[in-house]
């Protein structure tokens, strides 16, 4: 006789599972929304690892209980409606799965920033300003070949999450760029944490972000952590989840000591809290 409630009870029983078993997760949900993440099926595992791209980028694919699966990224300015994922297999066949993405209205959040360069930058800041992004925009883009189960990621400090992933923002009453990130504030100096094993591929101090660290988690998965006071890691060095790799502060464009963590899939930004254990898919 089937269970009259056997989506809670699943939740229930994978819940327990978490707290029972260390490094257990539980599976994380579509978000078929702009800065979302959806998971595609690809086939069994017995087969070799099939390719996949959405757009120009290649995309994440990992094992998941016997069968691969896709990990695809959706861009915040994607407009609702059908975008191909195209797969390949070892032969160089090729198919085609159309992703279905909705619409999903963000916030807005009013911020003031004391620094009015941060707002209109001068020519000098601007100059700074474009160097770092293109040094920024190809540790987006870094791609390591490696193998991996489901991406699960840790929240690189504890504390009140102050800004949240996809806000649409002002500074000073001006209009910017919707929030491409996750803020955690804490108190300045408070240890931060490497959300998940990797390599760092590019440290700097930078004229918007501050104090940067990019960490390449594997297959363009890619953790970036802004606004630090200190940084304790170099460019190669291997870490494990959860290694110290500097210090929260309020360097760069910042209204206060915090952690600004973003996560990019195929080269776009994507909503970290959905990869973090236990979270589910936000509403549209």
């Amino acid at each position: 006789m089937p269970q009259p409630f056997p989506l809670l009870a699943n939740r229930f029983a994978a819940a327990v599972l978490a707290m029972l078993l260390p490094g257990f997760a539980l599976a994380l949900q579509d978000a078929p929304v702009p800065g979302g993440i959806v998971r595609v099926p690809l086939g069994p595992e017995a087969s070799a690892r099939p390719h996949a791209r959405f757009g120009d980028q290649p995309v994440l694919v990992y094992r998941n209980n016997g069968n691969w699966q896709a990990l695809v990224g959706i861009p915040l300015d994607t407009t609702p409606g059908a975008y191909p994922l195209i797969i390949s297999d070892e032969q160089g066949r090729l198919e085609t799965r159309e992703l279905d993405i909705h619409d999903k209205r963000y916030p807005v959040q009013h911020l003031v920033v004391r620094n009015k360069r941060h707002v209109d930058p001068d020519p000098e800041d601007l100059a700074r300003w474009e160097q770092e992004k293109r040094l920024q925009d190809d540790a987006k883009l870094i791609w390591r070949a490696i193998d991996t189960d489901e991406p699960v990621l840790s929240l690189p400090a504890n504390g009140r999450h102050s800004s949240a992933f996809g806000l649409r923002r002002t500074f000073n009453g001006e209009p910017r760029a919707p929030h491409r990130g996750l803020d955690i504030a804490v108190p300045k100096g408070t240890p931060v944490a490497a959300p998940g094993g990797g390599e760092i591929t590019l440290t700097g101090d930078y004229f918007f972000n501050g104090k940067t660290v990019f960490i390449d988690h594997g297959q363009g998965l890619i953790s970036m952590l802004c606004h630090l006071e200190r940084i304790d890691v170099k460019i190669g060095q291997v870490l494990e989840r959860g290694q110290i790799i500097g210090l929260a502060g309020a360097t760069g464009r910042a209204t206060g000591p915090h952690v600004h963590w973003s996560v990019f899939l195929n080269g776009t930004a994507v909503d970290p809290a959905l990869l973090l254990p236990g979270r589910t898919a936000p509403g549209r």
